[in-house]
């Protein structure tokens, strides 16, 4: 049984790490960090497979720990930002990511994504960086379609105008 469990672990990882790594990396904005947490969710993925009900559906289990576990990151690392500015000396430190994130457009795109709200970023990054349908994206924040059509149209509208204005600053 241990070694049918290894082999599909072993799969869902070359299937599927590149893009969970990606995913985090949108939302947590640090390349090793989002290795991490991806690392951590295939680990938990292992330890919890004897009580999945569906193992056909351990993708989907994937991307929701992988996007429960970059909101958590990223709450550490609030609150760890607030210790440290409280303490008033702030190192500002250029991320591990900046060589994946060199680019100006995908920086322009990526900053715009975290001036959304929480879930309409989740959201529009699990469709056009996973490439998930509205019912995958549903089942994986554990919402509505409904609520997803809204949150990628609301979020789609927030983010024109906010690429619009680099667009002007950078004169294209």
């Amino acid at each position: 049984m241990s070694e049918d469990v290894d082999a599909a672990i072993e799969s869902l990882y070359v299937a599927h790490w590149d893009q969970l790594v990606r995913l985090s990396v949108l939302l947590v904005r640090d390349r090793g960090q989002a290795e991490e947490v991806v690392q951590d969710a295939f680990v938990e993925l292992h330890r919890r497979w004897s009580r999945l009900d569906d193992p056909s559906r351990a993708a989907a289990y994937l991307r929701q720990s992988v996007v429960n576990r970059s909101r958590s990151a990223l709450r550490h690392r609030g609150v760890v930002q607030r210790h440290l500015a409280r303490q008033h000396h702030v190192d500002v430190v250029p991320g591990a990511d900046e060589p994946v994130l060199a680019d100006s457009r995908r920086q322009t795109v990526l900053d715009a994504l975290q001036r959304l709200p929480r879930r309409q970023r989740e959201v529009l990054a699990l469709r056009y960086y996973l490439d998930l349908s509205e019912a995958e994206i549903a089942d994986t924040l554990g919402i509505s379609r409904g609520a997803v059509k809204s949150h990628a149209s609301r979020g789609s509208a927030a983010l024109r105008p906010l690429l619009a204005t680099h667009q002007d600053k950078d004169g294209q």
